[in-house]
């Protein structure tokens, strides 16, 4: 998280008319601060969640929760008397739904929100801060179900209609046992199709894997002769560094949050609690 000390300078100390709504004091919180583009995302999403908690509603979760349309929450509803057991009930709630890690980092996305409007007089409590208000960080529990995935099960994944990239990727990982941040680093020329494994100029012992997994990742590096073999959806921001990004059609290396988010996501309808598997439960036993 920052402080007032990685605003920029033009930002402190200036008379700016305080906001009338939540979205307006978001916007020019993330205007302000020194943040990367990814990180300027995680922000958003984190401090658009808690709008939905200020007006007293469930946020929504998994693949609902992109292009949800937030809910107009006034300001002022911070410094309302019932503002710090709402956002005690919201946290609770989002520790259930996507565990103690993501929770924390989203409550603590808050506290730094709150200081800045706070610093500026645009709200005059830190609503995390009552004593009476269970808003202390949890401690991380281990995910149910977080053994490796049964035979059938991973065979179930692997029939699911989803993307070329997601197909080659959870291919990959089952068939050759690597490490996921490994197989996410490789690049197009790390790949021996003919061999079906990586070429020995990779780094690291050599992954193997079965025809099938070897047409997806075929399919996949087709028409790009170098950059990482996994991409974003988006094209990179220009301060990505040349490594991590496809000169072919603009866009970034995969991030394993992004990968795992989206496993997670793809898997909600075979896991019978309905949170999903994560990724790292696919490798091979």
């Amino acid at each position: 998280m920052f402080t007032a000390a990685t605003i920029s300078g033009s930002e402190v100390g200036s008379v700016i008319a305080p906001p009338v709504e939540y979205a307006v004091a978001v916007d020019r919180f993330l205007a302000a601060a020194e943040l990367s583009p990814a990180s300027q995302r995680v922000y958003r999403i984190a401090l658009t969640t808690w709008a939905w908690t200020l007006v007293d509603r469930a946020s929504p979760v998994g693949a609902s929760r992109r292009g949800a349309a937030a809910p107009v929450v006034p300001l002022a509803l911070i410094d309302g008397a019932d503002a710090a057991v709402r956002l005690a009930a919201g946290f609770a709630a989002r520790e259930a739904a996507v565990g103690a890690r993501t929770a924390n980092r989203e409550l603590a996305i808050l506290r730094s929100a709150l200081t800045w409007w706070r610093a500026r007089g645009w709200i005059a409590a830190d609503p995390t801060a009552d004593p009476t208000a269970d808003l202390r960080r949890r401690a991380a529990q281990p995910s149910p179900g977080a053994e490796p995935l049964t035979d059938d099960q991973a065979r179930a994944v692997l029939r699911l209609h989803a993307p070329l990239r997601e197909q080659a990727l959870w291919h990959a990982v089952y068939d050759t046992g690597g490490g996921i941040e490994r197989i996410l680093a490789l690049d197009v020329p790390d790949l021996d199709p003919s061999g079906r494994r990586t070429r020995p100029t990779a780094p690291g012992p050599a992954l193997h894997w079965r025809p099938a997994t070897g047409r997806l990742l075929a399919l996949l590096a087709a028409g790009r002769p170098s950059g990482p073999l996994f991409l974003t959806d988006r094209r990179a921001p220009r301060d990505t560094p040349a490594r991590h990004r496809c000169p072919v059609t603009g866009r970034g290396r995969l991030s394993y949050r992004r990968a795992a988010e989206v496993f997670t996501e793809s898997t909600q309808g075979l896991d019978e609690g309905g949170r999903g598997w994560t990724l790292r439960q696919l490798r091979r036993r």
